[in-house]
């Protein structure tokens, strides 16, 4: 099994990489199919199903949507561009992708949000279609965003598309277990052999300079989400609190005033400067998710500017170990909240974070396993009720409680032996069941839950 770091850690756009990024990208490759198309395109339309429906409006799918079909990508969106861009769509009714010239596209009656069941593959479906000078359907698509801004179409999900078919990698674990076995075997670490499987499929030079371009991504969504205060937009008039929270913990330095338990804060203003990011649509990179943004960067800021020894040469050795994590979780679970709660977002991202934590600070890789299984095992259970649909109430504030856990879980791991009872496949698979099991209305469709126990008008 192979997930490239790059799958797990993507340089993207908020407020939700199934919700947002996954439309935008769902579009890109629609647009790319009428490239090769035979015939003549005159116009397009989409519809929004399961989830996408219910909380695209709070997440900006209809938004991502448009912009994909006009030929936008997550990868190199510009902001100022992308509004310019919707304006003209809106006037004009007209979206005009390179290579395609103008084709008529009108966001009021060519995107419908489809309030009925889910498309049967997965809760973030969506269908584009093309058509013709008539107004005939000539070519349609079903395309399903599978969490961590991951798109695959109808066909590519029933073939087994999103589970790796390259070239064989030097260390192909499927497991925890099978992890812990060829690290035993091998005598490397969780990151080396992580390493070893990128480079068999690239070099060596462009994994390091793709996992640096990460961390600079990352520490800078970080520091503007420090900078910056207002009102989050949404119409829930939620307010930026990182850059004042910040603010009072800068204040507090030194004075010999300050409580052991206030780094909790630091770690929860970390977590919470990207997540307000997130919500205002800003640069970010998945990690697994929008949604859980804040939680691994948290931590690794929180290891660089508190921890003894910390040192910038080794958030390489963090990432790739929280890329090996989350890509067992992925394979043989879910870290995609509407598909089962936010337990795969937050708890999937607390577990990886959990896991490159105690990976620099010098863990074994039973350690690594361990302190990954202790943060997975407490998010179980964790519904998605986004208020208005909107990643801001709960979803800011529990990524600084990811954070928090990751780093409990991480030191309670290093005060081990690496020996302990429930193996983290054990919680994956926990996790997976307790996903299917959980109701529609918790997996981010905001009909249950926080959702619709708060006021939100």
């Amino acid at each position: 099994m192979f997930l490239s770091v790059f799958d797990m850690f993507k340089i993207g756009v908020g407020p939700s990489s199934s919700h947002t990024m996954g439309p935008m990208v769902a579009g890109a490759k629609f647009l790319d199919t009428l490239r090769a198309a035979p015939f003549q395109v005159h116009g397009l339309r989409a519809s929004l199903h399961g989830s996408l429906a219910y909380t695209g409006v709070g997440h900006a799918t209809d938004r991502a949507t448009i912009l994909g079909l006009a030929g936008f990508n997550p990868a190199d969106y510009d902001f100022d561009k992308a509004e310019a861009a919707l304006a003209e769509i809106i006037k004009t009714k007209q979206v005009v992708p390179e290579g395609l010239g103008p084709l008529s596209f009108d966001p009021k009656g060519d995107l419908a949000f489809d309030f009925g069941p889910a498309l049967p593959g997965h809760a973030n479906g969506m269908i584009l279609m093309a058509t013709d000078a008539q107004g005939d359907v000539i070519l349609q698509e079903t395309y399903y965003s599978i969490g961590g801004g991951f798109v695959l179409t109808e066909d590519e999900l029933n073939a087994g598309e999103d589970v790796d078919h390259g070239d064989p990698v030097p260390f192909p674990f499927h497991s925890g277990a099978d992890m812990l076995e060829m690290a035993e075997r091998s005598g490397k670490s969780i990151a080396e052999m992580k390493r070893a499987n990128e480079i068999s499929r690239g070099c060596s030079d462009s994994l390091e300079k793709g996992v640096a371009r990460i961390w600079e991504v990352m520490d800078a969504c970080i520091n503007r989400g420090l900078e910056r205060d207002g009102i989050l937009p949404g119409g829930l008039n939620v307010k930026r609190r990182a850059r004042g929270i910040h603010e009072q913990l800068e204040a507090e330095r030194g004075t010999n005033l300050t409580a052991p338990h206030v780094i909790n804060d630091w770690m929860s203003t970390y977590a919470m400067a990207v997540n307000e990011e997130n919500a205002a649509g800003g640069q970010v990179v998945t990690a697994p998710t929008n949604g859980a943004a804040g939680v691994v960067p948290a931590v690794i800021r929180y290891w660089l500017d508190f921890v003894p020894g910390a040192s910038a040469s080794k958030v390489p050795e963090f990432l790739l170990t929280a890329a090996a994590i989350g890509g067992l979780v992925k394979y043989n679970a879910s870290i995609s909240g509407a598909e089962a709660g936010c337990q795969a977002e937050v708890g999937s991202a607390s577990a990886m974070a959990a896991a490159g934590l105690c990976a620099v600070m010098g863990g074994s890789p039973k350690q690594v396993e361990n302190a990954a299984e202790i943060a997975l095992e407490h998010h179980l259970g964790m519904t998605c009720d986004p208020v208005k649909g909107l990643v801001q109430v709960p979803c800011i504030e529990r990524n600084g409680l990811g954070a928090i856990k990751a780093v409990s879980a991480a030191s309670l791991a290093m005060r081990g032996d690496g020996e302990h009872l429930v193996p983290l496949d054990a919680v994956i698979e926990t996790m997976r069941q307790t996903g299917h099991d959980m109701h529609e209305k918790y997996k981010e469709t905001s009909l249950g839950g926080l959702a619709v126990n708060v006021p939100n008008c």
